[in-house]
């Protein structure tokens, strides 16, 4: 006979973890501290953009999507993510889900139409326990809107 593991408990500390864990990537993101989102992940992440950009979650380098996202924010004046209604779940011995509402505005003043170009929608995180330090192994971005100037992303 064989028998389910048990799925540890979520306990109020692993959920603020997890929920500070995606708080960080957003903040380092907007003030452009590159050096500190290493540590927010695991080595390879399933990176899903497939409602902004078309194509497939792809599995990539944390260095090569830290260094793309790096590249796509630096001509940027600002950003800034916003993020909230985090809903978490443990989903085994090692691993945890969360997904949270967003809101993410991009300010780039240039003379090919207005300067703010936002999007709300979801994030999905997964998460995986690496000896004790929660990472972010996976990422999905469900846009359900934007407003404003789309082409501030080509301007760069």
């Amino acid at each position: 006979m064989t028998t389910t593991p048990t799925i540890p408990k979520l306990t109020a500390e692993t959920r603020q973890e997890l929920v500070d864990l995606t708080v960080s990537l957003a903040w380092h993101l907007d003030h452009e501290q590159w050096d500190e989102l290493p540590e927010l992940f695991t080595e390879r992440v399933l990176l899903d953009y497939t409602s902004l950009n078309g194509g497939a979650p792809t599995l990539v380098p944390r260095a090569d999507m830290i260094a793309k996202w790096r590249t796509n924010r630096t001509p940027l004046k600002a950003t800034q993510h916003l993020l909230g209604n985090h809903l978490v779940t443990r989903t085994g011995e090692t691993t945890a889900v969360a997904t949270a509402m967003f809101q993410a505005t991009h300010l780039l003043p240039n003379d090919q139409g207005g300067p703010l170009w936002t999007l709300g929608g979801e994030y999905a995180y997964s998460f995986v326990d690496a000896d004790g330090t929660w990472l972010i192994d996976g990422l999905t971005m469900k846009l359900l809107w934007a407003d404003g100037n789309r082409n501030i992303r080509d301007l760069r």
